[in-house]
């Protein structure tokens, strides 16, 4: 049964594994999953994702964002499924050809997740890549439109904003997962940070989130461990609420 820690992904955002493995012994009892990104991966490789995987129970979502021609996707994929990672992802700003050979080269093994629209990117960062303007008044929509190509993909579901998960949901079903960064608690103040797009815990899962990302707040409090817990409460609130 899933609880309310197991929708916490905590994204191991740091340049040492030493760093890492920190943190990783830390809240491994704390959160659901950890994220590794392209700046740990790139000084670790797959050994940080073995570690984590023999450390404890918390499973690891792989977030390369993977955005090349499909061969090399699909070659790629094949690769991260052997790791045997809960999640991994791939950029839907591009064909569906794309999307699709990253399924096919997961064969199952991994849930493939679509990014839509980074939560570090507005409306005015939409217009000025040369988007139309409905899409630059309205995110929301250029969200929809990729997680549509994700969905027809086979995609397992998408990374977007908690502001887009009511609407993802209702579109195209709960068992479509959604993955929520941009997360920042009320006791956090909810700052933005580099973000653009942000929800706290409570309201991304009321909107349909499956998971939520979220760092910052954890990370840099005195008590990493405490705030993973504090986090986990508001998140089982909102469930039971």
């Amino acid at each position: 049964m899933k609880t309310a820690k197991d929708y916490i992904i905590f994204p191991l955002d740091v340049p040492s594994v030493d760093a890492a493995k920190a943190l990783i012994h830390l809240l491994s009892a704390h959160v659901g999953l950890f994220k590794v990104g392209l700046e740990l991966f790139v000084r670790t490789g797959p050994d940080i994702v073995r570690w984590i995987q023999e450390s404890g129970s918390a499973g690891v979502f792989l977030d390369l964002k993977f955005h090349d021609i499909p061969a090399t996707v699909s070659c790629a994929m094949v690769g991260v499924a052997e790791l045997g990672v809960r999640f991994t992802t791939v950029h839907c700003a591009e064909n569906p050809a794309m999307l699709q050979a990253a399924v096919e080269g997961a064969n199952g093994k991994v849930g493939v997740l679509g990014v839509t629209v980074l939560t570090s990117v507005s409306g005015q960062d939409i217009a000025a890549a040369g988007f139309c303007q409905e899409y630059a008044e309205n995110p929301t929509r250029l969200v929809m439109k990729r997680a549509e190509t994700a969905h027809a993909a086979g995609c397992t579901g998408i990374v977007c904003s908690g502001q887009e998960v009511s609407a993802v949901k209702e579109r195209f079903g709960r068992d479509f997962i959604a993955v929520t960064p941009g997360i920042r608690p009320l006791w956090d103040g909810v700052s933005a940070d580099d973000q653009a797009r942000v929800t706290t815990p409570a309201q991304a899962v009321k909107n349909g989130s499956d998971y939520i990302v979220i760092g910052r707040p954890i990370r840099n409090a005195k008590d990493p461990a405490a705030a993973a817990k504090q986090i986990a409460d508001e998140i089982a609130a909102a469930i039971n609420g």
